[in-house]
C-alpha cells in the first residue's frame, strides 16, 4: 500500500495551486538531539526542580532555604524540611524537661547541661513550690538573637505524707469523737519543744505556753471518756488554755476538768525524704448546744514553704553559680510567650 495520496487539481483557470502528493513519513523527521530537548521541555512542564531562596539577616532563619519548584498546570514552591526530617538521625536541638527528685540531683544535672546563658526560676507558692532551670535561655545581651528556652530541668517539691495529712484536715471542723481519734492516730507527729523554742513560738502565737504531746494525748483520752457527755462549763484562761467540765450522763465518770492547750507542736518533714521541721498548730473549739466542735490551724504554712524554697534557692545558686530568680520564664517550652 502506498504512503502517497493522489489529489485531484482543479482546472488551471481557478487560480489555486495545490501539491499533488503528501508523504507522511517525511513530515516529522527529527534528529536525536531534538527529541531529547523536547523530552526535557516536557519534564520541566510537569516535573520538579530544586532551588535556593536567599534569606540574609532575618532573625531566627537560616541565610539560605532549599526549596522544590513544582511545575505543571499549577506551579508552586514547596519546602523540603519535612522530607529531610524523615532522615534525621538525632534531634535538631536539645529540648524537653527533665524532672528530678531532690535538690542535689537538680544541681548535678544543671552543672552537666548548663551554658553561660542558663538561668534558674523558683516558685514559692506554698501549694505548688518548684524550681526550674532553663538551660537554653536568652543571652545577657539584648541585641543577641533569642534562644529557644525549650531545654529545662525541674524540681517540684514533694510534700511529705505527714504534711499532706495535717494539711488535709487544716481548718476543718471535727466533732469530739473525730478529733479524739485523729489526735491519737497522729500522736507520733507531735513533739515537746525545748524551752527556748517553746518560748519563741508562744510569743508568735501570743499564748503563755505550747502544749506537750502528753497533754494532747490526755486531752484525746479525756474527750473519748466524755464523748457522750455535754459541756457543763467552758472557762478560758489568760494563758490561752481552756478548762472544760463535762456533765455526766452515766455513772462512773469522774467529771474532772480537762485542760485544752491553746497550741501544740509537730515535728514532721515538710517535703519527702527531708529532715523534720517544727510546725506550730493552733487549737480552737466552739461550744454549741452542749457539744464541742474542734478546729486546728497550722501556723503560717506559707512562710514555712517560702523559707524552704529560699533555702533551696541558696543551695542551687551556690552549687551551680547560676542566677536564681523568683518567678517563671516568659516563654513556654515550645517557644510561645507564657
Amino acid at each position: 500500500m502506498s504512503d502517497k495520496t493522489e489529489t485531484s487539481s482543479p482546472g488551471d483557470d481557478d487560480g489555486f495551486v495545490t501539491p499533488a502528493t503528501w508523504n507522511s513519513t517525511d513530515a516529522l523527521q527529527l534528529d536525536g538531539d531534538a527529541i531529547e530537548k523536547l523530552a526535557g521541555l516536557g519534564a520541566k512542564a510537569t516535573g520538579a526542580t530544586s532551588g535556593v531562596i536567599e534569606m540574609p539577616g532575618i532573625p531566627g532563619l537560616p541565610g539560605r532555604i532549599p526549596i522544590a519548584i513544582l511545575h505543571g498546570n499549577e506551579p508552586r514552591l514547596a519546602g523540603l524540611k519535612m522530607l529531610a526530617e524523615e532522615w534525621r538521625t538525632r534531634p535538631q536541638r536539645r529540648r524537653g524537661t527533665a524532672r528530678v527528685g531532690d535538690v542535689a540531683s537538680l544541681c548535678a544535672l544543671i552543672n552537666r547541661q548548663r551554658t553561660e546563658h542558663s538561668v534558674v526560676f523558683a516558685n514559692s507558692d506554698w501549694k505548688k513550690p518548684s524550681i526550674e532551670a532553663v538551660i537554653d535561655y536568652h543571652s545577657r545581651t539584648a541585641t543577641d538573637p533569642a534562644d529557644n528556652g525549650g531545654h529545662r530541668i525541674r524540681y517540684d517539691f514533694p510534700f511529705s505524707d505527714e504534711w499532706k495529712t495535717w494539711l488535709q484536715h487544716d481548718g476543718k471542723a471535727m466533732d469530739q469523737a473525730e478529733f479524739a481519734e485523729f489526735v491519737e492516730e497522729r500522736a507520733p507527729d507531735m513533739t515537746t519543744l525545748v524551752e527556748a523554742e517553746a518560748a519563741h513560738y508562744a510569743r508568735e502565737l501570743q499564748i503563755s505556753s505550747i502544749g506537750t504531746p502528753a497533754q494532747i494525748f490526755e486531752l484525746a483520752r479525756g474527750l473519748e471518756i466524755n464523748v457522750a457527755s455535754k459541756v457543763k462549763q467552758n472557762v478560758k484562761l489568760q494563758s490561752g488554755e481552756a478548762k472544760l467540765v463535762f456533765e455526766e450522763e452515766h455513772s462512773g465518770r469522774d467529771g474532772a476538768p480537762i485542760t485544752v492547750p491553746g497550741a501544740f507542736a509537730l515535728s514532721i518533714p515538710l517535703f519527702y525524704n527531708q529532715d523534720p521541721i517544727t510546725v506550730p498548730v493552733r487549737l480552737r473549739y466552739r461550744v454549741a448546744g452542749g457539744a464541742i466542735v474542734w478546729v486546728y490551724k497550722l501556723f503560717r504554712v506559707d512562710r514555712m514553704v517560702a523559707e524552704a524554697v529560699d533555702h533551696a534557692k541558696t543551695e542551687v545558686a551556690q552549687e551551680t553559680g547560676l542566677a536564681v530568680y523568683e518567678g517563671q520564664p516568659e516563654m513556654m517550652t515550645d517557644g510561645r510567650p507564657a
